[in-house]
């Protein structure tokens, strides 16, 4: 059935013509129609404009699906492109931790952080595991997210990882969601490798990759490039090996400190390099002219006070920006896209215009499906959501603390 939605109050960003990301100044400029409707067909976005130039045959007229949005805008729905939201369980006690001031990486050394939720993964079924991540997935959908990135590397051995990647699978099937996967098997280093990185990425390279890749279970590879983690030459040697199977790498880069993670990510064509907290004029050069998607995670920075990505420093060297959750455990619980957007406004310095493409458009780009959603334009993906009555854009990152959505439409069916 087509669905008509009219009486729009404003219709955001619409591109007649499509692009893949926007970057720098342009990011600033958003295209909106006021008055507007949108049409959808057999999923797809068929056409838009404003109500006095909209036409409808009697007959089709009758078949259409009509929905009211007087008073209320329309948006692209949001395209989370970093997570981590299959796991088992919360790390509220690590929270406390943090409050009484250990840091990060003293919490990874006493055996919590990663190594925790890996423990508890693999005493938790894929059954279970499934049941966890389809809540998150349902919150996330009604927050107005339309597509999500999922990473392993809570596994950290050959079975869990597959187990995770098989979870993330399945997931594809059960939920409307546009759904990507990500082997990250090289999340950190397993308590029983201590003091053997190098034969974990051994493991990771020869035994995991080709497994992951016999079954087809992931669409790209990460690793996390940082200090106390995964060095440049392990992330090289990770990152050939998942290329020779077709897996293009996203990468965990500049979390903790210059770690060379930008600059590694750019030589083998990351889609993306994230995080990006320790990034000085020389990874911004190495950044202008790459295909690769720099991606801020204000939820993680927030939640352990760390310093804030230079973003404003980015935009105006005339880089694009994508913003996502980071949902997860022990350092992001919250797959609040709106949240992002906020954040990305206030802590950063963004504008709305720039957030919007940040969490829409660009964060499409970051998990490879800007040609079929991230924006309003003719032959993609009818993944949107219809506004509560709000005055302005600006609203939407202003009141930071209600959901501003009420009604998702997914692959051109309203939930």
């Amino acid at each position: 059935m087509k669905i008509l939605i009219e009486n729009i109050k404003e219709l955001v960003l619409v591109e007649d013509t499509q692009r893949a990301y926007v970057a720098g100044s342009e990011m600033a400029s958003l295209s909106t129609i006021n008055n507007a409707f949108l049409l959808i067909d057999k999923g797809k976005i068929s056409e838009y404009g404003r109500m006095e130039e909209l036409f409808m045959p009697t007959e089709e007229n009758k078949r259409l699906k009509k929905v009211d949005a007087s008073g209320k805008m329309v948006f692209p729905s949001f395209c989370d492109s970093h997570t981590h939201l299959v796991y088992a369980g919360s790390r509220e006690i690590e929270y406390v931790d943090k409050i009484k001031g250990l840091s990060y990486e003293e919490i990874a050394k006493r055996g919590g952080g990663i190594l925790n939720s890996a423990k508890r993964l693999h005493n938790t079924s894929e059954t279970e595991l499934i049941a966890q991540a389809l809540e998150r997935l349902e919150e996330i959908t009604w927050l107005g997210t339309g597509a999500v990135e999922i990473k392993s590397g809570y596994g950290l051995t050959t079975e869990d990882e597959l187990k995770m990647l098989r979870v993330i699978r399945k997931l594809k099937e059960l939920s409307p969601l546009t759904i990507k996967s990500t082997f990250l098997g090289a999340h950190a280093v397993p308590l029983e490798f201590k003091g053997r990185q190098g034969d974990y990425v051994e493991r990771v390279i020869n035994e995991m990759i080709p497994l992951v890749a016999s079954e087809e279970l992931a669409d790209f590879i990460d690793v996390f490039c940082d200090k106390g983690f995964f060095t440049i030459e392990d992330t090289e040697r990770i990152l050939m090996a998942g290329m020779k199977y077709g897996l293009r790498p996203k990468i965990h880069a500049n979390e903790l400190d210059y770690s060379g993670g930008i600059e590694v990510g750019v030589k083998y064509n990351a889609l993306s390099v994230d995080h990006l907290e320790y990034t000085g004029e020389k990874q911004i050069e190495v950044l202008r002219g790459s295909e690769t998607m720099p991606t801020v995670l204000p939820g993680a920075a927030f939640f352990l006070g760390m310093v804030h990505a230079p973003v404003r420093k980015m935009i105006d060297a005339g880089l694009p920006v994508a913003l996502a959750s980071d949902f997860n455990p022990g350092s992001s619980p919250s797959g609040n896209m709106q949240l992002i957007l906020s954040m990305g406004c206030i802590q950063y310095r963004m504008t709305p215009e720039e957030a919007i493409h940040a969490t829409t458009l660009n964060s499409a780009y970051a998990m490879g499906v800007s040609e079929e959603m991230g924006s309003i334009a003719i032959g993609k993906k009818a993944n949107v959501f219809i506004t509560k009555p709000i005055p302005s854009i600006e609203f939407l990152p202003y009141a930071f603390g209600s959901n501003k959505v009420d009604t998702v439409i997914l692959n051109g069916k309203i939930l």
